[in-house]
């Protein structure tokens, strides 16, 4: 299963505006980018949605993801 990286959790919880804010940036809906970051909702390898919350934080998007197979 693949999951956001910490570094990921750790931008967006940072960031110099509330995560909501980041949301909308990306298009995203709040709801689902707290769906994602606290892991209700399932994400995949090179996730679109993870990639555009990224691209707003300023991050890489190899940086995003970690395999949580264990």
């Amino acid at each position: 299963m693949v999951k956001v990286s910490q570094k990921f959790f750790e931008a967006v919880k940072l960031a110099n505006r509330p995560a909501y804010k980041i949301a909308w940036e990306a298009n995203l809906h709040p709801v689902i980018l707290s769906k994602i970051l606290h892991g209700y909702d399932r994400i995949w390898p090179n996730d679109r949605r993870v990639i555009a919350v990224a691209k707003v934080l300023g991050l890489n998007p190899d940086e995003c993801f970690e395999d949580d197979t264990r």
